[in-house]
């Protein structure tokens, strides 16, 4: 009977410890380094407790961005992430997991990540510009039905560091949050670039299909404190969810916000 016992433990206990799947947090900065990406691990290795998926947090790319290490994840976050972070051989490595039907997500500065490598830009799907100084503004809702979006109100306010970005990298994009811009002051005046906000429609928010993989980005996540609003986690916990499994959105839907 012992022999028995201890097995059936055993089994138990492996089944306790299965998670949903596997996270990956990849918060290395080659530029500016957000105060907020600590506060931003934290919320996410909390959300993996809350909502039973493992993380695995590190800044250093040499120990993770392999065809061996990364297929051990599910879904990779770029949370914050600035600058020239991968080398070729590690951007081959991401490549090859997205293809092979890996998840991203794009935290914040993750759209001021990687410039010159263009397959990377079209996953992010929009790349950042410019920003004015941080302000209140309405965050509005395009699609409720993405994971994570049903706790937002239609309009709602919210204070951020509101990219301006450049145009479009992919035209599968389905946006999921706006910002109103008669809400705030758009305009930054840089020494080296200028910003006037991108009008009518200032994507925040939105996912796609992309080659073989799924992509998710936010915007939202400049401040530390933003990783403590329980919406805003909620938020993110849809794009983790829906990069890492792609259940929750139907397939071959028209890109939104035209």
């Amino acid at each position: 009977m012992k022999p028995l016992l201890a097995l059936g433990l055993f089994c138990l206990g492996g089944l306790a410890q299965a998670a949903q799947f596997n996270v990956l947090v990849f918060s290395k900065t080659a530029g500016w380094h957000h105060e907020s990406i600590h506060a931003g691990v934290t919320a996410i290795q909390e959300l993996g407790r809350l909502h039973d998926f493992d993380v695995f947090w590190t800044e250093d790319a040499n120990r993770v961005f392999s065809d061996r290490e990364l297929a051990k994840y599910q879904a990779v976050v770029f949370l914050s992430t600035t600058g020239d972070v991968l080398n070729e051989a590690q951007q081959a490595a991401f490549e090859r997991y997205i293809r092979a039907g890996g998840g991203y997500v794009g935290a914040h500065s993750a759209a001021d990540t990687e410039y010159d490598w263009p397959w990377y830009t079209r996953l992010v799907g929009h790349m950042f510009h410019v920003h004015p100084a941080v302000q209140a503004a309405v965050l509005q809702v395009r699609d409720g039905a993405f994971p994570g979006m049903e706790r937002f109100a239609p309009r709602s306010y919210a204070t951020e560091e509101w990219y301006e970005f450049g145009p479009a990298r992919s035209s599968a994009l389905h946006y999921l949050l706006t910002v109103d811009e008669a809400t705030y002051n758009p305009s930054a005046n840089w020494p080296d670039r200028q910003g006037k906000g991108m009008g009518s429609f200032h994507p925040v928010s939105w996912y796609q299909h992309f080659d073989g993989g799924r992509s998710f980005y936010t915007a939202l996540g400049h401040l530390p404190a933003t990783y403590g609003d329980p919406v805003f986690r909620h938020h993110l916990f849809g794009g983790i969810y829906w990069a890492a499994t792609g259940r929750g959105v139907a397939r071959g839907l028209s890109p939104q916000g035209d």
